[in-house]
């Protein structure tokens, strides 16, 4: 099963990717994973990207479509989960046409449907672990004691780009260039539109129900 999952920041992409690979067994593939990894490790794509994911605007195309092509590729048989990927339509037909000639194309395309004011309630209230990536919410998923880990006891933070002032930028990004390629894909193939306004368990309900049917 080969899965594009798209979204608005903040509409669960992460989480549910997380799900779909649990659930049946995929790679996920998350472009922001990536590049903050680079940027962490100080490489050259990291130190290009640093300054676009701090102000919410999207790293240029020419720094991620060559990586995420190649960790498509690479995917192993049982398939692959994009998640962050392509953002632009120029990113989608530079997947499209990278994928032509190989067996690793897209299975299945879902867009994640969540309003403006849950985004920044959800973004703006969460919290990551800096030592084992592990994610919280003040509001809808705080950990045992405040502001610390579970896992690890090391003092959690807030991304740069979770203020509020950088996830107005992200969601006027989106509508200017990502949500663009959720109609590119429309006249290509069918898109499954899922509703992410509720809970999580209530959404991946939704996402599995879709994901059995199709690749039965």
């Amino acid at each position: 099963m080969r899965v594009v999952l798209l979204g608005a920041p903040g509409a669960g992409k992460g989480t549910h990717c997380r799900r779909i690979v649990s659930q049946y067994d995929v790679l996920h593939l998350s472009s922001g994973d990536i590049l903050r990894r680079e940027r962490a490790e100080g490489t050259d794509l990291g130190k290009q990207a640093q300054s676009y994911m701090d102000s919410g605007t999207l790293v240029p195309d020419g720094l991620i479509v060559e990586m995420m092509s190649k960790a498509v590729k690479a995917a192993p048989g049982a398939g692959y989960v994009l998640d962050g990927f392509p953002r632009t339509v120029n990113q989608a037909e530079a997947l499209d046409q990278s994928l032509a000639d190989g067996e690793s194309g897209i299975d299945v395309v879902i867009n994640l449907q969540v309003d403006d004011d849950v985004v920044v309630e959800r973004i703006t209230g969460r919290r990551s672990c800096p030592k084992c990536g592990a994610v919280y919410h003040v509001k809808n998923m705080p950990p045992k004691q405040e502001g610390i880990c579970d896992h690890d006891r090391a003092e959690l933070v807030q991304r740069p780009d979770d203020t509020a002032d950088v996830v107005k930028n992200r969601l006027a990004t989106y509508y200017e260039q990502t949500k663009p390629v959720v109609d590119y894909y429309k006249a290509k193939r069918t898109v499954h539109d899922v509703d992410a306004n509720g809970d999580a368990d209530a959404v991946a309900a939704l996402l599995f129900e879709k994901l059995d049917a199709l690749s039965n």
